[in-house]
């Protein structure tokens, strides 16, 4: 019953519930094959190591599919929890002004451009090369930020409540993010710290060409459904030929309704029941012709 429920949830609900449903079933799943992996002792059992990204293009190369799986998993659950607060308020005002398909795009370029940013300070910043062989990223908080951007971005003055501080503008709550992530590199976490600001200029990117005219996310919207087109099953429709010419069939088809229209005639003067049983059989086979 509640797999039942949560099944049609995800059906009927809003794109941003879903991403929210598919990290979390993500992270469920993970972490039962964790369970089994550790207990009869499967090398390699931390399935994040095939998930993750690596910040070594070797590493990155020998597993590609990272470069997206690697946004919708997490390495612990407060690490889950404090994501999926974020995208779930940044994606309720993001969707009253843009569309479903827009927040998932948007999701998923942001990760992209995360992840990327995260590569390329990795391999290029002296700072990270005695740890460039062993750094992976995970977590959604790249697509997260870029979300969370782009609506205050599109709107920044508007205002939400929060508790313990009152009123706050969405543009000074994007501004605070981003000057945290950026004073914070040489605290810790410097990957996803990185990371973030790739999904934050995803964001800003986003609404800076949507207000142009232009659309970045319709490329990614086009791969979704491509990609979701492999699973779709295929209809086979039958096509008849029609053996008449054009004339032929037109003809035939003024000459049902003109008996069909007497036959009327007569139902309307008489009656159904008198009708003989040719009449109404022909009535029946062509009336739906017509």
């Amino acid at each position: 019953m509640i797999l039942k429920d949560l099944k049609t949830s995800f059906k009927n609900g809003s794109m941003l519930s879903r991403l929210i449903y598919l990290n979390v079933g993500i992270f469920i799943v993970l972490e039962v094959l964790n369970v089994f992996f550790f207990l009869f002792k499967v090398p390699n059992y931390e399935i994040l190591n095939y998930l993750g990204l690596a910040a070594s293009p070797s590493e990155l190369l020998s597993k590609p599919w990272s470069a997206i799986t690697y946004m919708f998993v997490h390495n612990g659950f407060i690490h889950l929890i404090f994501n999926l607060l974020w995208l779930y308020f940044g994606g309720s005002i993001f969707l009253r002004y843009l569309s479903n398909k827009q927040i998932v795009s948007t999701y998923i370029l942001g990760g992209l451009s995360g992840g990327l940013f995260y590569i390329v300070a990795y391999n290029y910043f002296p700072a990270f090369s005695a740890t460039l062989a062993n750094s992976m990223a995970v977590g959604s908080s790249a697509s997260v930020l870029a979300i969370l951007i782009a609506i205050a971005t599109y709107v920044p003055n508007y205002s939400v409540n929060l508790t313990f501080i009152g009123n706050v503008k969405l543009k000074h709550i994007a501004i605070v993010s981003i000057v945290l992530d950026l004073i914070l590199i040489p605290k810790g976490n410097a990957g996803g710290h990185i990371a973030h600001i790739g999904g934050a200029l995803v964001g800003v990117l986003f609404i800076t060409q949507w207000k142009k005219g232009k659309d970045i996310t319709t490329s990614i919207e086009s791969l979704i459904a491509s990609f979701l087109d492999l699973f779709k099953k295929k209809h086979l429709k039958t096509v008849h030929k029609r053996s008449k010419t054009d004339d032929e069939f037109r003809s035939d088809k003024v000459s049902r309704s003109v008996k069909i229209d007497a036959i009327l005639d007569k139902i309307a003067k008489s009656g159904y029941d008198s009708l003989n049983e040719k009449e109404k059989e022909y009535l029946f086979k062509n009336s739906k012709k017509m």
